[in-house]
């Protein structure tokens, strides 16, 4: 399960599909109507959150409009409500910029058209729902990918 802290702009379409996809499973993980996935590290952030089925809820709408503006139809009744707004998640510097290089490294294999001709950006862009803030990588992401070096530059 891969929820993005990134702006679902950066997703391709397979990017934005799964996500999609993994968002509902999250959903109905919180909800309690599954018994798979309880326990992923991912969730937490959504867990610890004053109402984690609204924040879940944003960020799927989120995903939602994105798919709207390239022209998918997402079925918005799955997400179980209406409910568009919720209180920002923190999100660290650190984990956008590992989640960038970490979608980089799928986009060039799957998808290096999408990957050609993005400029680099200091901190990627957040998905709606998170606020950035300075710091590490997230202790919740897998300690083997949060390892991942940056790229070097000249």
């Amino acid at each position: 399960m891969r929820l993005w802290s990134l702006h679902p702009r950066e997703l391709d379409r397979l990017g934005l599909l799964a996500v999609w996809r993994e968002g509902l499973l999250a959903g109905k993980v919180l909800a309690g109507e599954t018994r798979g996935y309880r326990t992923h590290p991912q969730l937490r952030r959504f867990r610890e959150h004053a109402s984690p089925r609204n924040a879940i809820a944003a960020y799927l709408h989120a995903i939602a409009d994105e798919a709207e503006r390239r022209g998918y139809r997402f079925d918005r009744t799955r997400i179980g409500t209406s409910e568009r707004a919720a209180a920002p998640i923190p999100v660290t510097t650190g984990q956008l910029r590992f989640e960038a290089r970490h979608l980089a490294a799928k986009l060039s294999e799957r998808a290096p058209e999408t990957l050609a001709g993005r400029p680099a950006a200091p901190v990627p862009l957040p998905h709606p729902l998170f606020r950035v803030r300075p710091g590490p990588v997230a202790d919740w992401e897998r300690a083997g990918l949060a390892r991942v070096p940056p790229p070097r530059t000249p």
